[in-house]
């Protein structure tokens, strides 16, 4: 065979991975899309358990002796310290993962989260050890935050670069979905912990029993993740040009797309907004301010996250049909318009009518935003930079919109008298961002005939 031959043939298999017959070692879309899921899970599960269990148990834990409003607020800003560490984490396995590969950071992203986790349900309380207890509370989620910051961009890479071409969104939505279901596995078990045991025992030990359970579910995801080969775009496209490629990947992605990282910043405030309103800020507001109890709030945790695994990919195979930004501008408006009948029904006392606007927020308009986000926010960035690139940008949104959220809101309250008119503000506000941001993202280096939506 010629050499012009060998490099023809080269270039169609670039071209149409799918086409041909999986060999040995090399990651097909859906092996690939199983090892993006099951890590996606177990991180969400850790990094969502606090958040439960602050709104909860933390402000009497770790911060006793001052109003119950102030404490559940300095729970909530130990809740966002994650968030802020986030952007390190992505920084960091980005950098790495661009370099070495997305496989061997995503093992090492599971495995410290399942660590820092599994200490926080061993740490003493500030009865024990004083204010040791609040501080070492706020290193490890700290780490939970670095560790969790470098698992979307690996997860949503392997999906992604593996997916067949017209189908990048519903091969990749198994990271969000991976959310939700983190997000039903939290709420379940804490749910679970708390119905069999009393009030003063949730929260004397109870809700440590959450905290360590984590360990079983890391080591099942680090034995799936573990069996992932590295993903094929790396290989061929990346590795192989190595020696030519700059020392620090995230300045590529600064230099060739520094409008990237604010496009991303804005796709994602309807997306965490209406989420960490819905399951973390709401769970302790309502009950405060309206009476509604602990145990529903967090059964309206669990449904919204079951509702979930099924819109999600759901809205992700509609994007790869009709084209993404349709579906991403449909949810952000439907997340604007419910702000205020949201916290109506919340005002009016009626579980039915919180339940129905809680899956409106989060299972129409969340689930759509992120049914999308994989391949929408990856491809802003080309190959050779895109985990630290479209990492590094999604996890500073992350901390620029998520994890003040509830800190925000409630500061929101306490601005408002114990109203919710502008937390519905912000919520709305964000919304419409998102929207209007989402007009105005294109792909890097994508060729058209991929980007362009299956025909019907």
């Amino acid at each position: 065979m010629s050499r012009k031959t060998r490099t023809g043939v080269r270039a169609a298999h670039r071209r149409f991975p799918v086409a041909e017959a999986p060999e040995s070692g090399r990651t097909t879309p859906a092996r690939a899309a199983a090892g993006s899921f099951v890590g996606a899970v177990v991180e969400w599960y850790d990094f969502l358990l606090y958040g439960i269990v602050a709104a909860v148990v933390f402000n009497d834990a770790f911060f006793p002796g001052i109003s119950p409003l102030a404490g559940t607020l300095a729970a909530f800003a130990t809740f966002g310290v994650g968030f802020v560490f986030r952007p390190l984490g992505g920084a960091f396995f980005g950098h790495f993962g661009d370099k070495v590969g997305r496989k061997t950071m995503l093992v090492w992203t599971v495995s410290i989260m399942g660590v820092s986790t599994a200490l926080i349900g061993l740490l003493p309380t500030y009865a024990s050890i004083g204010w040791w207890a609040p501080l070492l509370l706020v290193v490890l989620r700290a780490v939970q935050g670095f560790a969790v910051g470098g698992e979307w961009g690996g997860a949503a890479l392997m999906a992604v670069e593996n997916a067949p071409p017209k189908l990048k969104a519903f091969f990749s939505s198994g990271v969000q979905v991976g959310y939700s279901v983190g997000l039903l596995l939290a709420t379940g078990v804490a749910s679970a912990v708390q119905a069999f045991t009393s009030d003063s025992a949730f929260e004397s030990w109870g809700w440590r029993v959450p905290f360590l359970v984590s360990v079983v579910f890391v080591a099942i995801a680090l034995w799936i993740r573990s069996g992932v080969p590295e993903s094929e775009v790396f290989r061929e496209r990346v590795a192989a040009r190595q020696p030519a490629r700059r020392k620090l990947p995230v300045l590529d992605a600064l230099r060739r797309h520094p409008a990237a990282f604010f496009q991303i910043i804005g796709l994602r405030l309807g997306e965490l907004l209406t989420m960490y309103i819905v399951t973390t800020f709401a769970l302790a507001y309502a009950t405060k301010q309206f009476g509604f109890g602990s145990g529903f709030m967090m059964t309206v945790a669990l449904l919204v996250g079951g509702i979930g695994i099924v819109t999600i990919p759901l809205f992700a195979w509609v994007s790869d049909r009709y084209g993404r930004t349709p579906v991403f501008i449909t949810g952000a408006v439907i997340g604007a318009i419910g702000a205020v009948p949201y916290f109506l029904s919340m005002q009016a006392g009626s579980q039915v009518l919180l339940l129905v606007a809680s899956v409106v927020l989060v299972n129409l308009a969340h689930d759509m935003i992120v049914s999308v986000q994989q391949p929408l926010l990856t491809e802003l960035f080309g190959p050779e930079h895109r985990y630290s690139g479209a990492g590094l940008g999604y996890q500073v949104a992350a901390a620029v919109g998520g994890g003040f959220t509830p800190a925000i809101a409630t500061a929101l309250v306490m601005l408002g008298g114990g109203g919710w008119h502008w937390v519905a503000t912000y919520l709305g506000a964000g919304c419409l961002v998102s929207a209007l941001v989402a007009l105005t993202v294109r792909p890097a280096d994508e060729p058209a005939e991929v980007r362009a939506p299956a025909s019907a």
